[in-house]
């Protein structure tokens, strides 16, 4: 099952894409069990109860959900974690060895947009670089967890992270910080769906980026260097982690920071996707004065 927020901006309803009695795929509404796909919906076992109303048959079929935006599928998180160089050739591209231990920053909250909403290149932006990454969904406060199985536990289910980078404001000179590069508004679009993690393999999944129709981006997370487990092990020995925090795992090799490819311009189309849960696409336009988050006048569904 394919957990949604539905919507426009702010107004976003929780949704299932689910098989249906006919076989077929079918949007149902998650209104009559929860007010939206959160922190508190994920601790109180919000996806046993939708798994079993869909078996039940208790959950009404939305109506004009194909049209609808599809914003990120859990609302705003109390954090983003990131990780950087999780794949030794990414590492490598980054002039880095590969880390011995998870390197690990925050991005703010509210770079979080939906998978398909316009995303904005930083006024004065000339660096501004892809990363298709699995996305880990935290269902169960982690603190202090004793071994790596607690940590599975602690796993709701994954999504299709992109986060966008700006590299000069990352790194080089004594300006250069990965919090500056990592925290530009609309830089960490999620889903398009939110997949439970008893229901798909998050250490075999193929990704894959594409920058105006050609392929970037192509490898497995089979190739992370810490797994999706080890890194909630890992996190939880320096910061709470609360239901509906996500941690964006690291990208493989193929961005622009590599040298192979130029960065992205106004203009550009970014897509995404990690193997069964969805594919996004944003196109990027200059933004200027105060930011803002826009989106796109009709979202189309792409599955993987």
């Amino acid at each position: 099952m394919k957990i949604m927020r539905l919507g426009d901006i702010g107004k976003e309803q929780p949704a299932v894409l689910a098989s249906s009695a006919n076989g077929n795929e079918e949007y149902f509404s998650l209104l009559p069990l929860t007010g939206d796909v959160d922190g508190a919906f994920l601790a109180g076992r919000g996806l046993a109860k939708v798994r079993a109303a869909l078996d039940a048959g208790a959950l009404p079929v939305l109506e004009g959900a194909a049209g609808l935006r599809i914003g990120a599928p859990v609302a705003r998180p109390g954090a983003v974690v990131g990780i950087g160089m999780n794949y030794a050739a990414h590492a490598a591209e980054s002039g880095s060895a590969p880390p011995e231990i998870p390197v690990v920053f925050l991005k703010p909250s509210n770079t979080v947009t939906g998978p398909y909403d316009l995303a904005p290149v930083p006024p004065h932006s000339m660096k501004y670089d892809w990363e298709v990454e699995l996305g880990v969904v935290i269902g169960t406060e982690a603190t202090y967890l004793q071994s790596v199985e607690e940590a599975k536990d602690c796993i709701a289910g994954y999504v299709t992270a992109n986060d966008f980078s700006e590299r000069e404001y990352q790194i080089p000179g004594a300006a250069g910080q990965w919090t500056k590069g990592k925290s530009l508004p609309g830089s960490s679009p999620l889903g398009p769906w939110l997949v439970p993690a008893e229901e798909i393999d998050g250490g075999n999944l193929a990704l894959r980026s594409w920058v105006n129709g050609e392929p970037r981006q192509d490898s497995s997370t089979s190739g992370l260097i810490f797994d999706a487990a080890t890194l909630v092990h890992h996190c939880s020995q320096y910061m709470r982690l609360e239901p509906g925090d996500v941690i964006i795992t690291g990208t493989p090799e193929g961005v622009a920071l590599s040298g192979r490819f130029p960065y992205l311009q106004p203009g550009d189309v970014v897509e995404v996707e990690v193997e069964g849960l969805g594919r996004q696409r944003q196109e990027l336009y200059r933004a200027s004065g105060a930011a803002r988050a826009e989106q796109a006048p009709q979202a189309q569904l792409q599955s993987s």
